[in-house]
C-alpha cells in the first residue's frame, strides 16, 4: 500500500499542470473582443426591461454591435460549444485513473488472495505532451470562437448600414413618388386644355409608374435588411417591432485610411492565422507523443501483494506491456495530421494576405466613388437643375424639359445614396478582414446618372 501511495504521489508530481477554471475560456475571448471592438460579452441574454430601455432611441452602429454581443442567441450557443471543448480538454489532461485488481484462488485447504494497484505509465509519461497539445487545441478553438464573435460584430455593422440605407432610400422614393404623381396629374390637366400631347402625358405616366415600382422595391429592401438586423440582435416579438435606426447614414470621411503595412498587420492580428499556428503546434505535440508510443502503446506499472493462509505474504511489482504487433500505432495518423496542419497554416496565411488586399482596394475604390458623387456629380446635377429652372422662368423651355430634368435628378441622388452605403459596407469588410476571414462584396457596376436633361 505504501508503494501504491508513493506511485500515486509520483504521478501527481509528474502532472504539474493546474486545471482550467470554469469561465476562463470565455474570459480570454472577452478580452480579445474588448480589444478590437470596445464592447464586452454577456454571459446571458439581456433582461427584458433592459432590452426595452435600449430600444427606446434609434440604434446607432456601435450600440447595435454592443446589443448583438450581449443578446445574440447564436453567440450564446457558440460560447456554449466552446465550454464543451474546454471540458474535453480538461478530461484529456487528467491523470490516468489507477486500477485495482483482486483475485481469490483456492487449492485444497489453501486460499490465496492477490491484490494489486497499477497505473498506465505510458499515459503518465506522455501526459505533459498530451496536455500541451490539448491546451493548443483549446487556444485554437478560443481563437476561432473569438473570430466568430468579431464576425458577428462585423455582420451586425454591415446589417445596420444596409438597414439605415434602406430607410433613407425608402424615404426618398416616397418623395419621388409624390412628385411623379403630381407631374402625372399636371400632364393630365394640361392635355385636357390642349397644352400637352399624348406622348408627353404618357412619359409622365410612365415615370409615375416607375416611381411606384421603385417604392415597392425599396419597401421590400427595407423589410429584408431590417429583419436581418433583428436576427443578428436576437430580437423577437414586441422588441423586434420596436427596433428603430437613424434616418441617414453618417457622412463620408474627409479622407480614407492610409495603411501601407496592411498585410503585416493582418498576419499579426488575424485570429484565423493565430488559430492555424496553434493547430500546427498542437499537431507537433501529437506527433511527438506518437513517436514515444510508436513501439509501446500501453505501459502499466503496478505493485502486487499476494497472501495465503499457508505461506508468507508475497510483495513485488509488475509491468504490463501492450505491443502494436497488428498495426503501426498512432504515428501515421499523427504524421498526417501534422502535414494537414502545416498546409492549412500556409493556406490561411495566403488567404489572409489576399483578402486584406482585396478589402483595402475595394475600400479605397468605394471612397473615391462616394467622394466623386458627393463633390462632383450631385453639385453638377443641382447646378443643371437651377439653370433649367431659370430657363423655365424665362420661358425659354417648357414644363416638359423641367420634368425630364427632375427625372435625371432622381437618378443622381439615388446613385449617391448607393455609393455612400457601399463605402460604409466596404469599411466594415476591411475591419473584418484585418481580424478574420471575410468575403468582401464585389462592387456593382451601374450606369452613371444623366448629367443633363434630354432634348425634345
Amino acid at each position: 500500500m505504501k508503494r501504491a501511495l508513493t506511485l500515486t504521489a509520483l504521478a501527481l508530481a509528474l502532472s504539474g499542470c493546474a486545471s482550467l477554471k470554469p469561465g476562463d475560456e470565455i474570459a480570454d475571448i472577452n478580452r480579445l473582443t474588448q480589444l478590437h471592438t470596445g464592447q464586452a460579452l454577456a454571459a446571458e441574454p439581456l433582461p427584458a426591461d433592459l432590452l426595452t430601455e435600449r430600444l427606446r432611441e434609434p440604434l446607432g452602429a456601435d450600440a447595435a454591435v454592443q446589443l448583438a454581443l450581449q443578446n445574440s442567441r447564436t453567440l450564446q450557443a457558440r460560447l456554449a460549444r466552446l465550454g464543451v471543448t474546454a471540458a474535453e480538454v480538461e478530461e484529456a489532461g487528467r491523470l490516468p485513473n489507477p486500477g485495482f485488481t483482486f483475485s481469490r484462488l483456492k487449492r485444497g485447504d489453501e486460499v490465496e488472495l492477490e491484490r494489486g494497484w497499477h497505473i498506465n505509465l505510458a499515459r503518465l509519461l506522455t501526459l505533459p505532451l498530451v496536455r500541451q497539445a490539448e491546451q493548443r487545441r483549446l487556444q485554437a478553438e478560443q481563437q476561432l470562437a473569438a473570430a466568430d464573435v468579431l464576425a458577428l460584430a462585423a455582420d451586425t455593422r454591415r446589417a445596420w448600414v444596409s438597414a439605415v440605407a434602406a430607410e433613407e432610400t425608402l424615404s426618398y422614393r416616397r418623395q419621388v413618388l409624390e412628385a411623379a404623381d403630381a407631374g402625372a396629374e399636371l400632364a393630365r390637366r394640361m392635355q385636357a386644355v390642349g397644352n400637352f400631347n399624348a406622348l408627353a402625358r404618357a412619359r409622365e405616366q410612365g415615370f409615375a409608374a416607375e416611381a411606384r415600382l421603385a417604392l415597392a422595391r425599396a419597401e421590400g429592401q427595407r423589410l429584408a435588411t431590417r429583419e436581418r438586423l433583428v436576427r443578428l440582435l436576437g430580437l423577437w416579438g414586441a422588441d423586434a417591432a420596436a427596433l428603430r435606426v437613424p434616418e441617414r447614414l453618417p457622412e463620408l470621411p474627409a479622407a480614407p485610411r492610409e495603411q501601407p503595412d496592411i498585410e503585416t498587420l493582418a498576419l499579426s492580428q488575424r485570429l484565423d492565422v493565430q488559430a492555424a499556428r496553434l493547430r500546427l503546434e498542437q499537431a507537433a505535440r501529437q506527433l511527438e507523443a506518437g513517436r514515444i508510443n510508436r513501439f509501446v502503446s500501453m505501459l502499466e506499472l503496478g505493485v502486487v501483494r499476494n497472501s495465503s493462509n499457508e505461506q508468507s505474504t508475497q510483495r513485488g511489482w509488475e509491468v504490463t506491456l501492450e505491443l502494436p504487433v497488428f498495426g503501426s500505432g498512432p504515428l501515421p495518423r499523427a504524421q498526417a495530421l501534422a502535414r494537414e496542419a502545416a498546409h492549412d497554416a500556409a493556406d490561411t496565411a495566403i488567404r489572409a494576405r489576399s483578402e486584406v488586399r482585396e478589402a483595402y482596394g475595394l475600400y479605397r475604390g468605394a471612397w473615391d466613388i462616394a467622394r466623386q458623387h458627393r463633390d462632383e456629380l450631385l453639385p453638377l446635377a443641382r447646378r443643371i437643375s437651377d439653370e433649367q429652372l431659370l430657363r423655365y422662368n424665362g420661358m425659354l423651355i417648357g414644363v416638359f424639359e423641367l420634368l425630364a430634368d427632375a427625372r435625371a435628378q432622381v437618378a443622381a441622388v439615388a446613385a449617391a445614396q448607393d455609393a455612400l452605403r457601399d463605402f460604409w459596407l466596404a469599411q466594415a469588410d476591411l475591419d473584418q478582414a484585418l481580424l478574420g476571414r471575410t468575403t468582401p462584396a464585389l462592387p456593382q457596376a451601374s450606369a452613371a446618372p444623366a448629367a443633363a436633361a434630354p432634348s425634345h
